[in-house]
């Protein structure tokens, strides 16, 4: 409750401010937002075919028992059937990767957990998308692979169980300080791929061992109240971002709570030197996040690690609290990107910092190739923002990318420890009613 109370708060300052709501008809680029993007429909289970409640099968509720087979045979049923909902009822359940197939769908009780095994080998070992690339990884708890329609629905849980991944990660770290997040094998507790009208609403999830909710390919994606949290201590939950959207369009985030230990909301889309002309990769595009209330996190809104093109992106009328980032502009040296038609507007909290832009060499490779490759960020505004953060603008100045056409406008930044903007960064600057420690800042 006090989550939503917090986002009526903003939406009513920003009334006060006189915001102009005709201009949210318009992605940053200007064309049209549909009428898609403006109303939710609650999930009835009722009108999507039979129900198939697991205890009906089976199935047990005892948090020590693996039971992946029983619940995937009431999948396979169902989809057998024509379809219809598999629904989890109060109680934990133990299991290892599921397979959703089309006209299938997951509702989760209030009160059901359907909590992933700690065992990485009862995940399935399959083709995959992974971190930029189609490569041969973990299947995630939860994975749907062409299922247009697809439905997950409740007020359960999807527990990822992740606390001994995140121990052996941090133990394989210490010892082998470049290993990378790959390499301490760990699954995903939500994967959705290569769909069309998919809906994700209402359920928590906590706990993931890797990513925690992860979407390729998808189009018309609707995620809408949902609370994912992964903690920062006592053990950090590494690269648990919350939500990672990789070549989708049309996606609304709405009304919800996100609180990870790495980014919230990650734009992704293929990494590498010629990323551009793989037919795996691909834009992101067409995306609104709003409403929604942002706790610990290492960024709110992320464009990469692997990504190679982002645009007409909205992220407006959310709060921080305790996140490092609101903006964070990942630029690969090893991968052409561009960013472009982002706006953030409406946003009020508090944050280590307002935008970070710099080189990110975690990792990354050449492949044999000479020479940097050239990252574009352009066309990004940020208006209505108050915040307090302890750094106003962290951006590197670099050769290996070109910032322009940046707007700050009526921004009230209080920056306890760097409160400067270094106009000269950015080509085409342009600020507009910018309050930094109370003095408004002067266009160059």
């Amino acid at each position: 409750m006090k989550n939503r109370f917090v986002v009526g708060a903003v939406v009513v300052m920003t009334m006060l401010l006189g915001f102009d709501l005709r201009a949210q008809d318009r992605f940053p680029d200007g064309s049209p937002i549909s009428d898609w993007f403006k109303t939710v429909i609650p999930t009835d289970i009722a009108s999507l075919g039979a129900i198939y409640r697991i205890t009906d099968f089976g199935v047990i509720p005892d948090s020590t028992v693996l039971q992946t087979a029983k619940i995937q045979a009431v999948i396979d049923k169902a989809h057998q059937a024509g379809g219809g909902v598999v629904v989890i009822p109060r109680g934990t359940f133990l299991s290892g990767s599921l397979f959703f197939k089309s006209k299938t769908h997951l509702h989760l009780e209030e009160g059901a957990v359907l909590k992933g095994s700690d065992d990485i080998s009862n995940f399935a070992l399959l083709m995959t998308r992974m971190e930029g690339q189609t490569v041969k990884y973990f299947a995630a708890l939860v994975n749907a692979d062409q299922v247009n329609g697809f439905t997950v629905s409740g007020k359960g849980t999807l527990d990822g169980n992740g606390l001994r991944y995140w121990k052996s990660f941090w133990l394989r770290r210490g010892f082998n300080p470049n290993c990378t997040n790959m390499d301490e094998m760990r699954p995903r507790i939500l994967y959705v791929s290569n769909s069309k009208n998919v809906q994700i609403s209402g359920i928590r999830m906590k706990n993931s061992p890797f990513w925690t909710s992860h979407y390729y390919r998808c189009e018309n994606l609707k995620l809408v109240d949902l609370h994912i949290t992964a903690p920062e201590k006592p053990v950090k939950a590494p690269s648990s971002d919350a939500i990672d959207l990789d070549v989708c369009h049309n996606v609304l985030i709405k009304n919800c709570y996100l609180s990870v230990n790495d980014d919230a909301i990650a734009l992704k889309g293929g990494k590498g030197p010629k990323a551009d002309k793989d037919p795996n990769n691909g834009a992101n595009y067409n995306i609104i996040i709003e409403n929604s209330a942002f706790g610990f996190c290492h960024s709110a809104l992320t464009c990469g690690s692997e990504s190679i093109h982002s645009y007409n992106i909205i992220f407006r009328n959310n709060t921080l609290n305790k996140a490092k980032k609101l903006l964070q502009l990942k630029m690969r040296p090893d991968t052409p990107q561009e960013y472009e038609h982002i706006l953030i507007e409406n946003v009020t909290g508090n944050a280590v910092s307002l935008l970070f832009v710099k080189p990110w060499t975690q990792f990354f490779d050449l492949k044999g190739e000479s020479g940097i490759k050239m990252s574009y960020a352009q066309n990004i505004t940020l208006r209505n923002i108050t915040l307090d953060c302890d750094i106003l603008f962290d951006v590197t100045n670099s050769d290996q990318y070109k910032l322009s056409n940046f707007t700050f406008d009526k921004m009230k930044v209080n920056a306890a420890k760097r409160p400067y903007i270094h106009q000269e960064y950015i080509e085409s600057f342009k600020l507009n009613d910018v309050l930094v420690n109370g003095k408004k800042v002067a266009q160059k």
